[in-house]
């Protein structure tokens, strides 16, 4: 682990001599050879792929790794020419499973059914998030607060987040509900600039991990500069990079109420026999947030116990359906957000491992206001002078309800919809305003 003294605040410089090349024969994908032959015959079976240049394309590899499996099933009489594509001598051959090749397919497929990009080496993926450790990255004051630009928090807020982001330790975000904490650990998330680069899938002993997420993993397709301009160098710019890594952005990975302790762990399909990677491990390299925390099914104290080892040292522990256990690093910042109490959470001793402790307060008059009239402004909605002290004298003083962050936005949503459905101009007036606020709070 490196301090902070240690980071940039620019960009990775992506350079080819900095990453994985792109492996130019089977040896150097670092994969045994009869797995990638497997996965080239189950790709053949499935979805009848017959040229190098689209068996390439599917499975992430170079045309030299195609071109010598291909002399391997050859050799093994799997698959056979079928000819030119159009019959010309400048066209790609084709190639087609002969039936002893289809028999091996089905033999492989119901050993393991996964099919796609080839994955990488575990050793090579740690590697590469030793590489790209999010401390290497120091968010300062401008990124930090340009990424929550968007919301109205205490100036006072940020300075504390600021440190406790470049840390790398676990933060703990507490306060009444509604007021922006889940909000904050999106925009935590959204401050972190760099490309890193994330593999389709790992092996593990022969096992294959589905590591890629559409989901949480935002690739990025096209050249992406700092203001300053830095260029930061993509891998599709680079023939000499390998195509089974995908360039992204860090990612934010968000789980709340539904969080087991299952989902921690591997998850094997037992069809498909093979494993998708748990949450914590696709957030490798980024923001994972544990949202609601304490409603969980399971204590938080449980939870917290969990991620003791991760969160001090660094590493955690997975385990394949065959007993094996192997160690992860655990390179990310961890974000708990609770609407309880952080002595309610857990005992002293757990919770002082939760290095920060940041208290969300509910919105001074003067930020509510100012958080109303941006709803307003982007609904192109007229507010009077008149509205907000009615809405602090009759409702929040008189009914002593302290106001919240998601108050303007719920108010300002249920007007919008009742003008839409009596078929009337939308307008702010006391009375749809007494009549959003009976939908807010039950009586």
């Amino acid at each position: 682990m490196q301090d902070s003294a240690s980071r940039t605040n620019s960009p990775i410089s992506l350079k080819p001599s900095d990453f994985l090349q792109t492996p130019r024969s089977v040896e150097a994908t670092g994969i045994n050879r009869e797995l990638l032959l497997s996965l080239m015959v189950k790709t053949m079976h499935i979805s009848g792929l017959a040229k190098i240049s689209q068996l390439a394309g599917n499975m992430k590899l170079s045309r030299q790794v195609i071109s010598e499996l291909l002399e391997d099933a050859r050799s093994l009489a799997l698959v056979e020419v079928r000819g030119s594509v159009d019959g010309s001598m400048s066209s790609e051959m084709r190639y087609g499973l002969t039936s002893k090749g289809h028999n091996w397919a089905t033999d492989a497929l119901s050993q393991c059914q996964y099919v796609g990009p080839a994955p990488v080496p575990f050793a090579d993926f740690c590697a590469q998030v030793e590489r790209q450790d999010i401390l290497k990255e120091r968010v300062n004051w401008e990124n930090l607060s340009k990424s929550f630009e968007h919301l109205v928090l205490p100036e006072d807020l940020l300075h504390r987040l600021g440190p406790a982001v470049n840390s790398g330790k676990s933060i703990l975000l507490y306060g009444p509900p509604g007021n922006g904490k889940t909000c904050i650990a999106e925009a935590i998330g959204a401050s972190f600039q760099q490309t890193i680069y994330f593999p389709y899938a790992l092996d593990v002993d022969g096992q294959t991990i589905n590591f890629f997420d559409e989901m949480v993993h935002h690739r990025i397709n096209g050249p992406k500069s700092t203001e300053s301009g830095e260029s930061i160098i993509l891998a599709q710019e680079s023939q000499d990079l390998d195509p089974r890594w995908i360039p992204c952005r860090r990612p934010v990975v968000t789980t709340g109420g539904e969080l087991t302790l299952g989902m921690l762990d591997l998850t094997f399909n037992p069809h498909g026999k093979f494993y998708e990677a748990p949450l914590q491990l696709k957030a490798i390299g980024g923001v994972f947030v544990v949202d609601d925390f304490g409603r969980q099914q399971v204590q938080p104290q449980d939870i917290l116990n969990r991620w003791i080892i991760p969160l001090e040292r660094g590493v955690d522990y997975l385990t394949l359906h065959t007993g094996k256990k192997f160690p992860i690093p655990f390179n990310e910042l961890v974000v708990f957000s609770t609407n309880i109490h952080p002595q309610e959470l857990c005992d002293e001793a757990t919770l002082r491992r939760l290095y920060y402790k940041i208290e969300v307060p509910i919105p001074t008059k003067e930020d509510y206001c100012k958080i109303f009239r941006n709803v307003c402004e982007k609904h192109g909605l007229p507010i009077d002078d008149g509205m907000l002290p009615f809405l602090f004298e009759s409702f929040y003083a008189a009914r002593d309800i302290a106001p919240a962050g998601y108050h303007p936005t719920y108010l300002v949503d249920q007007v919008i919809a009742m003008c839409e459905y009596y078929d009337v101009p939308v307008r702010l007036d006391k009375e749809l305003v007494e009549m959003a606020w009976q939908n807010l709070y039950a009586s």
